[in-house]
Parts: C-alpha cells; sequence; structure tokens
C-alpha cells in the first residue's frame, strides 16, 4: 500500500485545521481498513516542526495502535519484509496486519528519535506514548514467546527506550524524573536494570578512557531513582500482571529484583568515575544502595578504590566501609588506623566538615573501642586544634570533651600529675600514621590550656571546660555541625550590650568640655 497524495500534512495548516485533520484521520484509519492508508498522513506530523502538532498527534498514535493491538490487527511474529507484500498468497486480513505493524514500528522509531526533541512537552508525550506501547505490547505480545517462557515481555521496546534515556550528549535528568513513575511498576522496574546494566557494559566498555561525564551523570540519575520495595517476598505491582504459573516468573520474586539491582550498581561502579560521581554515590551509598543488595559487602573494591582518592572522598568511603563492618560482619582491620589517617588541616575548611564529624562522632562511639586508640584521636584533634578557625574550634572543643567523657580511661590527658613539669617535652609523635604508636596515653591536653587564652572569647571559654570535673551528660553538637563564620559574627552583633556607667562632660568644640566653654564665657564678662 502506498501513502496518499492527496491528504499530505501541509505547513500552512491554520491552528485549529491540524486537530480536525488529525481527529478525522483518526477515525477513518480506526472505523474502515479502506482508509488505512490515512496513518501515513498521522505519523508524518511526528515529525511537524511545531510542537504542538507533534505532541497531538503523538497522542492520535497512541489512540489508533493501542486499539489496533487490542483487536489484534498487528502482525506477531517475524515480520516480513513491506516489498513482498504484493508477492506470495497471503491473505488480505494478514496484508493488512502485515501493514498495520510496519507502520507501528515507523511510529515508534520516530517517538524514540523525538526523545531527544529541544522540547521537554515533546519528549514527555513521545515518553508516556511508548509506555502506553510497552504495556500494550505486554498484553498482547507482538512476537511468538519461546518455548522456555511463559511471558513475553517487550525487552527491546524497552532498551531502545532506556538508551535514548541514557544519552551521551544530552542532560536527561529532567525527563528521567518523569520516567520514575514508571519505575515504581515491578515489572517494567526489573527488565529496565537489566537493560540499564547492559547499556553500561556496552557504552562504557567501548569508551573506557573518554570521560562521557554527561553520560555517566543520566546514568547516576536513573540509578539513583530505582528503588526496590522492601515489603514481602513478593511483588504486587505490575504494569500487566501474569497469572499464569506466576511463582515461577522471576519479576515476581524479591531476591530477583535484588540481583539485578546489585548487578546494576556494581556494573557501573567498576568502571572509573570522576570524584564529582564518587561523591554523589558515596553520599548515598549506606541508605539507598545497600540495603537494596543480596550481598553489600561486593562493593569492598569500589570503597578500598574511592578511599585511596583522598580528601573527603576517603571519609564518605569509610562511612561504607563501617556499615559493612558493623552491619555485614566484614574483617577490615585497618579501618580506624585509615581513619585516624585522614584528620590534618583540611578537615576544617571542606565541603563536607559538618558531616566529616558527624561520621567520626559515630565511629568512635562504641564504648569498648581501646583507651589508645581514643587517646590518639583526642590528641590529634588537640594538636590540630592550634591552627584551626574559631568556627571549627567551635564544634571541636566539646567533641573533645565528649569523647573523654565516654572513655573516662581518657582522663589522665587532662589530670596528668607531671604535666606542669615538663612542658617542653610532648611524647606525642605527631608524624606517626599508626595511632597504636604515636604515645597518645603518655602526652597530656596542653593544647586545650593554650586556647584558654584564645582572642575569641567562645573559644577561650569552651576551652576552660576541661579545667572542671566534666560531668557525664554529653554535650550536643548537632547545632554546631553547621556553623559558619557568619553566623558567629551574626551571634556578637545581635548580643545584648552592656552598659558602662562612665562620667564625662560632652564635648561641644574641638578639646573643650562644656564646663571649659562656660568658665571662658565668665571671665569675659
Amino acid at each position: 500500500m502506498a501513502p496518499s497524495t492527496d491528504s499530505n500534512v501541509k505547513e500552512e495548516n491554520s491552528q485549529g485545521s491540524y486537530k480536525k485533520d488529525i481527529n478525522t484521520k483518526t477515525d477513518h484509519v480506526l472505523q474502515s481498513k479502506k482508509h488505512a492508508n490515512d496513518i501515513f498522513d498521522v505519523i508524518e506530523y511526528l515529525q511537524s516542526e511545531k510542537d504542538k502538532q507533534i505532541i497531538f498527534a503523538s497522542n492520535a498514535c497512541r489512540k489508533i495502535f493501542c486499539e489496533l493491538s487490542d483487536r489484534g490487527d498487528l502482525y506477531v511474529g517475524d515480520l516480513p519484509e513491506e516489498d513482498d507484500l504484493m508477492s506470495g498468497d497471503r491473505s488480505g486480513e494478514e496484508k493488512y496486519r502485515i501493514f498495520m505493524r510496519h507502520r507501528y514500528n515507523s511510529c515508534v522509531e520516530i517517538l524514540l528519535e523525538n526523545i531527544g526533541h529541544e522540547s521537554f512537552q515533546v519528549k514527555e508525550t513521545s515518553l508516556c506514548t511508548l509506555m502506553r506501547f510497552v504495556a500494550a505490547e505486554a498484553k498482547h505480545p507482538l512476537q511468538n514467546p519461546d518455548s522456555s517462557e511463559h511471558f513475553c515481555f517487550p525487552r527491546e521496546l524497552l532498551r531502545n527506550l532506556v538508551e535514548r534515556l541514557l544519552s551521551e550528549k544530552e542532560d536527561m535528568s529532567l525527563l528521567i524524573s518523569r520516567f520514575q513513575e514508571f519505575l515504581e511498576m515491578d515489572d517494567v522496574r526489573y527488565y529496565v536494570m537489566s537493560s540499564v546494566r547492559d547499556n553500561i557494559y556496552k557504552v562504557m566498555s567501548r569508551k573506557k578512557k573518554a570521560e562521557i561525564p554527561v553520560y555517566k551523570n543520566n546514568v547516576f540519575t536513573l540509578l539513583s531513582n530505582i528503588n526496590i520495595p522492601t515489603q514481602g517476598p513478593k511483588m504486587k505491582k505490575f504494569l500487566v500482571r501474569q497469572d499464569y504459573r506466576l511463582d515461577e516468573w522471576k519479576v515476581a520474586k524479591l531476591k530477583e529484583h535484588k540481583r539485578a539491582f546489585e548487578q546494576m550498581w556494581l556494573m557501573f561502579l567498576k568502571f572509573k568515575l570522576p570524584s564529582f560521581m564518587y561523591k554523589k554515590i558515596l553520599v548515598i551509598l549506606h541508605e539507598s544502595i545497600m540495603p537494596q543488595m543480596s550481598d553489600p559487602t561486593l562493593l569492598i573494591d569500589f570503597l578500598s578504590a574511592a578511599y585511596d582518592i583522598g580528601g573527603a572522598i576517603s571519609l564518605l568511603a569509610l562511612n561504607g566501609l563501617f556499615v559493612l563492618i558493623h552491619q555485614h560482619n566484614l574483617d577490615y582491620p585497618d579501618f580506624y588506623k585509615k581513619l585516624y589517617g585522614l584528620l590534618d588541616p583540611s578537615i576544617f575548611h571542606v565541603k563536607y566538615r559538618a558531616r566529616f564529624f558527624h561520621l567520626v562522632n559515630i565511629f568512635l562511639s562504641s564504648t569498648h573501642l581501646p583507651a589508645y586508640l581514643v587517646a590518639a584521636f583526642v590528641k590529634r584533634f588537640a594538636r590540630l586544634s592550634l591552627t584551626a578557625p574559631p568556627t571549627a574550634l567551635l564544634i571541636l572543643l566539646p567533641f573533645i570533651c565528649n569523647l573523654i567523657r565516654r572513655h573516662p580511661s581518657c582522663r589522665i590527658l587532662i589530670h596528668r600529675p607531671s604535666a606542669a613539669e615538663e612542658p617542653c617535652d610532648d611524647p606525642y609523635v605527631m608524624e606517626e600514621e599508626d595511632p597504636a604508636q604515636c604515645h597518645a596515653l603518655e602526652s597530656s591536653l596542653w593544647e586545650i590550656k593554650t586556647l584558654q587564652t584564645h582572642y575569641h572569647p567562645d573559644v577561650a571559654k569552651a576551652a576552660l571546660t576541661i579545667n572542671e570535673p566534666l560531668t557525664e551528660q554529653e554535650e550536643d553538637i548537632s547545632e554546631l555541625l553547621e556553623l559558619s563564620a557568619f553566623e558567629v559574627m551574626e551571634r556578637e552583633l545581635k548580643a545584648e550590650s552592656k552598659t558602662i556607667p562612665l562620667e564625662f562632660d560632652t564635648a561641644t568644640e574641638l578639646l573643650k568640655s562644656s564646663r571649659e566653654v562656660l568658665g571662658v564665657h565668665f571671665s569675659l564678662e
């Protein structure tokens, strides 16, 4: 069948005429097979230069092909070439179904291209239309299922859609957030995870040395929008539910979803990533990724590689390792040694300073830690406090006191009798990387004593705390973690100023008081 020549789309169509034209041709296609050629005109609108025409035509195509699928008017099986329709002894009904299946394929190709359209409204409409086609194909498969499977999901269509979402050139974050609605469907989520894993392997294996930051960011955005439900061992929310032999269907099993989720993330994390991507992943790792994996200990290689990068990334990596140690019995003997190695002056100036102290507080919260280890951290923090800014000191000083409260065996650092007699001989070795060999327990907190004469009154007041017996109740430092220099200044400016009584004469002339001026006048008289 050839496209009609008397009803082609014309650019001069007015605002209302294109809607009337599309609606008329849509009705013709659905009402009578003799008007099958009108489908060419509807599909042609999908390539219009006007966004509104594309959107309206996309909705029309959705209506046409979903109804044809329900009727069984789309050819099922390996699609013959369209050129072969005139040859052979096929029935008219079969030729019609083959013709419409070819038109359906053409429509899908154009909609996939429109995923990259400059207009978001066009992208969104194309996405929703394609997902309606996914649902239609899942309900009425266009391919004969294999003998080994009883359910034929349109994986190819979904794979092509995922490939467009994971663009290498265009940021698709906004469209992916729109796609999240469909990821709530268990069957869609399962096959999307499989498609993403295959796409990552194909693209990143081919471009190992290329940066492709846009692609990696799109992958991260899509991966971080995938969440596995935690309730019950079986899935219940499907785009198209299959009741036949449901117990044998992998998509209906929670453990299979966790396995697919795990394989997808591990595939992404095995490749080299930019530093900003490491930070994004590590921030959500312990809350959004680990709990949804079958075996979180498989992340050990990624976390070890992340630690070697240094800086804030190392700290965030240690947070993941800490979760594996305490919740999954991972044996990692050098954990505290590596944490100790992160303590340097830069921790007071990094973006993740608040998170750093929050995590260190968690890491050192156990009362079963050996005294030498806690003393090493206390002494290291005390030495760093000598060059720390006031905003950091207001966090650091109560933090040190809390560690001593938590571990009473470290009180000797405050109450060492010989400290006053040996002011210049500190046995603590700041350069030692091993906390067990730094001799912290043999030292004292003379640094805190020094800070009692700090120029900032709040810092000096906080340092005076060690002069009195420490209470058992720890001080809450959560409000101090986000403290900035601006907030410290604002707090000082808003503080109530004390009125100091003074007796003086108001000067009325330069260097002369009012009394002196009156005396001059009296003498002149």
